[in-house]
């Protein structure tokens, strides 16, 4: 079942064998940084610092560092099974019998479930500090030597819509100026910024709160690809099967998750603008200096004895590689929806995600490929994705190993490579012009005549079936 706070989180993996304590004294300033990147580089545990110079508060961090993890995180034996679930949403065989109408009741009381509920007392809010909030206990880390400072880099951060009201959760790395005030790196594209930008103009500042330490998957939901305007406490009510309780904030017009650790309520001058970076990035570059609006904070709400949960970004692979294979694999069944010919997708950590896509496909026409790459940069956060490779269904998209095999015997660089122009992460720090670039489709699928291939296209070297059976049987007697 999924976890109602970080609290029941832990128990879980103390039971599991998944978190080590560190009692000895480590220091928020690169050294948790330096252990941290060593423990994700192995595959190993999560970590709980329960000495942290500095501050009295634990910092837990590699919470999502394995498929095993990120899994636990979301309350489920594995990623696919959760995949599963969301197919079965977005595409439910419909029962024909008074039997198979009442075994589809529990799902469309899940639905139900998908909307968050306001609660009037919460973890959240066991300590309140409005006459004098600060920021200073806390053991925010500096991640990377050339970091500009500290920073808050596993946020869930709050806003609305100036006018309609609606409600974003985004991820945004958070630079900590000074005890009161943090700088807001919500990029172009991001929720976040978008209301910021509505709120430009109307001569009033904008309301945030940012949540530190949500339960693990309103924590995903932050981080999840999801449409503008789409509450994503819905996606996290679905994947918790059970609604998401909120509070309201102290001294702001905005809710949190009730069972969060730490909650910062403040707000933005969309007037205001401070230099932010450099930052060591999930890219495993820094990303440059850049003005960003600036968060000024009025409360600080927590539990009694909370736990600092955070993440560190760098060369891959990170703990932030499962967070985003998380996504690959749950909306997976969303994009099948919209472009059915997709049979799988990967989006290698190497590949920064929003870099490379390799992409299997059910051919059947012309040209089938190329209709595919445009439907994939034509629809929501893939719109970033600087190369898609496209290969047969029959390709194990999974296996770098193969896909390399079929890009060598199955494309024409002349003939099957697709050149143009599209929006870029902002982080892209190799596009000439920021946030635009350039884009490459690669079509490694069997060539059609349709598609002016004139030649026999040739069988794949397959072994026959009844040696294959004769083999298997006697096989563990050859000791090979």
């Amino acid at each position: 079942m999924p976890f109602e706070d970080l609290q029941e989180l832990i128990q879980a993996f103390r039971s599991l064998g998944e978190i080590r304590e560190i009692r000895e004294p480590v220091d928020p300033r690169l050294e948790i940084a330096e252990i941290a990147d060593r423990v994700v580089k192995k595959a190993g545990p999560a970590l709980l610092f329960t000495n942290v110079v500095g501050s009295r508060i634990p910092v837990l961090i590699n919470t999502f560092g394995t498929a095993r993890r990120m899994a636990l995180s979301l309350g489920a034996e594995s990623l696919d099974a959760v995949a599963a679930e969301v197919a079965v949403m977005v595409e439910p065989e419909i029962p024909t019998t008074l039997l198979g109408k009442l075994k589809m009741l529990p799902q469309l009381a899940r639905l139900g479930d998908m909307a968050p509920e306001m609660v009037s007392k919460a973890p959240c809010q066991e300590i309140v500090e409005t006459a004098n909030p600060s920021m200073a206990g806390l053991p925010i880390l500096t991640c990377w030597p050339g970091d500009a400072g500290p920073y808050i880099t596993l946020p869930v951060v709050v806003t609305k819509h100036p006018e309609r009201g609606t409600r974003n959760l985004g991820m945004y790395r958070l630079q900590l100026f000074d005890e009161r005030t943090l700088g807001m790196h919500w990029q172009l594209h991001k929720g976040g910024a978008h209301h910021f930008r509505e709120t430009e103009g109307r001569g009033k500042r904008m309301e945030v709160a940012i949540a530190l330490g949500a339960d693990p998957i309103v924590t995903f939901a932050a981080c999840a690809p999801l449409p503008d305007e789409v509450d994503e406490l819905m996606l996290a009510g679905f994947l918790r099967k059970k609604k998401v309780p909120m509070v309201k904030c102290k001294t702001i017009e905005t809710e949190v998750p009730a069972s969060a650790q730490i909650i910062l309520e403040g707000y933005v001058d969309p007037e205001e603008r401070r230099s932010e970076g450099p930052f060591g990035d999930h890219t495993g570059f820094y990303s440059l200096a850049e003005d960003y609006p600036v968060f000024h904070l009025t409360a600080v709400t927590r539990r009694k004895d909370p736990i600092y949960s955070t993440i560190i970004v760098g060369r891959p692979p990170m703990e932030d590689q499962w967070l985003g294979k998380a996504t690959e694999r749950i909306f997976l069944p969303i994009i099948r929806k919209i472009i059915p010919e997709v049979v799988d997708i990967n989006l290698p950590v190497e590949g920064i995600f929003h870099n490379l896509a390799l992409v299997s496909i059910d051919k059947k026409y012309p040209g089938h490929a190329r209709k595919v790459m445009h439907a994939l940069w034509g629809l929501g956060q893939l719109m970033f994705t600087k190369v898609i490779l496209v290969v047969d269904r029959d390709c194990d998209v999974q296996n770098p190993r193969e896909v390399t095999w079929r890009v060598g015997t199955h494309f024409d660089p002349v003939r099957d490579v697709l050149l143009t122009e599209g929006p870029l992460d902002i982080l892209d720090f190799a596009a000439y012009t920021q946030a635009y670039g350039g884009k490459l489709g690669i079509d490694a699928t069997k060539k059609l005549p349709g598609e002016g291939f004139s030649r026999p296209w040739p069988d794949m070297i397959t072994m026959s079936p009844e040696v294959k059976r004769r083999i298997d049987e006697i096989w563990n007697r050859l000791e090979l």
